[in-house]
C-alpha cells in the first residue's frame, strides 16, 4: 500500500489528526509515569520489617501512674517483662525503645571516624536489654547475638555512655562498607571528639526503621544492647505463638494491670497496624493513580474511535466510488487501518519523548527513580493496538456498505 497518498489526506485537514495525536501523546506520557509511580508504591508497600511473623507480633506502650525514682523505674521494667514472659502463648518478650513502622522513634548519625565532618549515614536505633533477634525474630546473617554479659542497664539521667557492642542491619553495613564485613569494625555515634565508638558483633538480614523512610535509609538501623530507664514510661515487645496474637493481648494486659499496685495509661498496638497506618497513604495514592490512569485511557480510546468515525462517515462517498472502480473490502479496511497507524503512532513517539521529560522533573523535584523504558514500550503497543481497533469498525462497516448506498446523496 501507498502511504503518500495517506499522509497527503492527512496533511490537507490536519486539525484532527493533530488533536488525536496531542491526546496519544499526553495519555501515555501520564499513563506510564503514574503506572511506574504505583509500582513504585507497592513495592515499597511490601517491603518487609525484618519481623519473623509480623501477625504475631505487637506492642504495649505502658505508663505507670506513680513518682518512682530511677532505681524504682527499672526495676518495674524488670519485674513487667517477666510478667509478659509468663503469659500463655508468649513466644518471646522484650523492652524496646521504638518499634518498626511506628512512626516514632529515634535516629542517630553514624560515621566511620570521628574526625568525619559530615556523617557516614543516619541509623534508627533500636535500645533493648533484652534479646531483639529472639523476639523480633531477626535472621543473623553475619556474626553473633549479643551475650548476656553485654546487655547493660543505663540510666540515662546520668549518663550518656552505650555499650560497646552492637548489631547493624546489613543495608546499614552495605552502606559503610561495601564490599566487605562489617563484624568487628569500628562505628561511631556523631562525629567530632565526644561522638561514642561501638564495635560491630552482628547483622542482620534486615530490619525497617522506625519511620521506614522511603529509600535506603528506611533500612538503615542498629541495635543496642542497653535497657536504659529514668524517664517515665516504657514499652515491650512481643511475639507471640502462630494463630495466638489477639488472645495474648488480652491476656497480657489484664497481666500487666494486675502486677501494678498503682494505675497505668496502657495502649496495645499490632505491627499490623502500624504498616497499615505507615503506607495508608501511598495506598490511597496508587488506588488514585490506577483510576486516573484508567479513566484517560478510557477517554482516550473514546476520542480515537469518535475521529475515526467520523473520518469514515465524511468519506462514505470515497469509499463507494473505490469500491464500486473495483476496491475490495480489504483493501478500504487497511486503508484507514494505516491511517490511524500513522496517526497513532505520531501520538507514541511524542509520547515516549514527553514522558522522558515528566520523569526527568519528578525525578529532579520529587527525588523518583528513573522511568524503565519497558513502561514507555508497553505503553506504546497498548496506544499502537488501541488504534487499530478503533480504525476497525467503523472501517469496516463502511467497507461493506453497497456502492450504491455510498454514492447515493441526501
Amino acid at each position: 500500500m501507498e502511504l503518500r497518498p495517506i499522509l497527503s489526506a492527512l496533511l490537507r485537514n490536519k486539525t484532527g489528526p493533530i488533536l488525536v495525536a496531542l491526546q496519544v501523546a499526553l495519555s501515555l506520557a501520564i499513563l506510564a509515569n503514574a503506572l511506574h509511580i504505583v509500582n513504585e508504591r507497592r513495592e515499597k508497600v511490601a517491603r518487609p520489617t525484618g519481623l519473623s511473623d509480623e501477625a504475631a507480633t505487637f506492642y504495649f506502650t505502658v505508663r505507670n501512674l506513680n513518682s518512682d525514682g530511677p532505681e524504682q523505674m527499672l526495676a518495674t521494667i524488670k519485674r513487667e517483662t517477666e510478667v509478659l514472659r509468663a503469659v500463655p502463648g508468649v513466644a518471646s518478650a522484650a523492652y524496646v525503645t521504638q518499634m518498626p513502622v511506628s512512626g516514632s522513634g529515634s535516629n542517630n548519625s553514624v560515621a566511620l571516624d570521628r574526625r568525619q565532618e559530615r556523617e557516614s549515614a543516619i541509623a534508627s536505633m533500636y535500645i533493648s536489654g533484652d534479646s531483639l533477634v529472639k523476639t523480633f525474630g531477626l535472621k543473623i546473617v553475619e556474626g553473633r547475638d549479643f551475650l548476656p554479659q553485654e546487655l547493660v542497664d543505663v540510666n540515662e539521667n546520668t549518663s550518656r555512655e552505650l555499650p560497646k557492642q552492637l548489631i547493624i542491619s546489613k543495608a546499614l553495613a552495605d552502606k559503610l562498607w561495601p564490599g566487605g564485613s562489617a563484624i568487628g569494625k569500628t562505628m561511631y555515634f556523631g562525629t567530632g571528639e565526644e561522638a561514642l565508638d561501638t564495635q560491630i558483633v552482628g547483622v542482620v538480614e534486615r530490619l525497617q526503621s522506625a519511620h521506614a523512610e522511603t529509600g535506603e535509609r528506611g533500612e538503615f538501623s542498629a541495635i543496642v544492647p542497653a535497657r536504659v530507664y529514668g524517664q517515665p514510661g516504657a514499652l515491650y515487645a512481643l511475639r507471640a505463638e502462630p494463630g495466638q496474637r489477639d488472645r495474648v493481648m488480652k491476656e497480657a494486659e489484664a497481666a500487666l494491670r494486675k502486677s501494678s499496685a498503682t494505675p497505668m495509661i496502657l495502649e496495645a498496638k499490632t505491627v499490623e497496624e502500624d504498616r497499615k497506618n505507615r503506607y495508608r497513604a501511598d495506598v490511597a495514592l496508587s488506588w488514585m493513580l490506577i483510576t486516573v490512569s484508567v479513566l484517560l485511557l478510557l477517554i482516550t480510546c473514546s476520542g480515537i474511535v469518535g475521529m475515526a468515525s467520523l473520518w469514515v462517515t465524511q468519506r462514505r462517498k470515497q469509499i463507494g466510488v473505490r469500491r464500486a472502480l473495483g476496491a475490495r473490502k480489504i483493501d478500504i479496511l487497511r486503508y484507514f487501518i494505516a491511517e490511524n497507524f500513522m496517526i497513532t503512532s505520531a501520538g507514541v513517539f511524542g509520547g515516549v519523548l514527553l514522558g522522558v521529560g515528566l520523569n526527568h522533573l519528578l525525578v529532579s523535584k520529587l527525588e523518583m527513580a528513573r522511568l524503565p523504558f519497558v513502561y514507555l514500550a508497553g505503553g506504546a503497543i497498548v496506544f499502537w493496538a488501541l488504534g487499530i481497533l478503533a480504525a476497525y469498525g467503523p472501517a469496516w462497516r463502511a467497507a461493506s456498505t453497497s456502492p450504491a448506498l455510498a454514492t447515493r446523496s441526501t
